[in-house]
């Protein structure tokens, strides 16, 4: 059965006539929507990477903050929208700007846990740069906890990871916290 017959079943599921005008394109469209959101899944970090490492003697901390991501939960398959701040300190590579964010797209289009989105991120960049340290926050609006359930519209999650001289180091750590602010 293909997503757009799904799409076609669920909606039939939930009570709606398939047939009337509003909806006869609807499984095609979410079906498409589907497939662009979760679009992480068709990608691998040496495509997002694209070589996009540079030799480089720069070994102070490389931020990336107010990088925009739009995930969906995998306990629900509602969206949560947010944005994630990513540091390296380099030893030797610096990675192509653009690359950063890509690599926050590639996971954060896959169902997930915001928890896992953090450490995967992290552990990407870490992996791409072999850098010294790498830190990232993320702070996200649920629509699981917004739209339903507890239904508290103002609520945010925040996670961190640090990894190598982020996590042994507070005044590196409190460096990129206070950059981020």
């Amino acid at each position: 059965m293909s997503l757009e017959q799904n799409y076609t079943e669920i909606l039939g599921q939930i009570g709606e006539d398939i047939s009337r005008e509003g909806l006869r394109d609807t499984p095609k469209r979410a079906a498409k929507a589907m497939k662009y959101l979760c679009r992480g899944y068709e990608q691998t970090l040496e495509e997002v990477t694209n070589n996009a490492l540079f030799s480089s003697d720069n070994s102070e901390m490389v931020v990336v903050r107010d990088i925009e991501l739009y995930s969906m939960c995998e306990h629900h398959m509602l969206p949560f929208i947010g944005k994630a701040h990513v540091a390296y300190l380099p030893k030797g590579k610096v990675l192509g700007l653009s690359k950063v964010a890509r690599i926050v797209d590639m996971f954060a289009r896959r169902l997930q846990i915001q928890e896992n989105l953090s450490r995967q991120i992290a552990e990407a960049i870490e992996q791409v740069t072999g850098a010294a340290g790498v830190a990232v926050v993320i702070e996200a609006k649920h629509m699981c906890m917004m739209m339903r359930g507890v239904e508290k519209q103002n609520s945010s999650m925040i996670t961190s990871v640090m990894l190598g001289e982020f996590r042994a180091n507070a005044a590196t750590r409190t460096e990129f916290l206070s950059l981020i602010k």
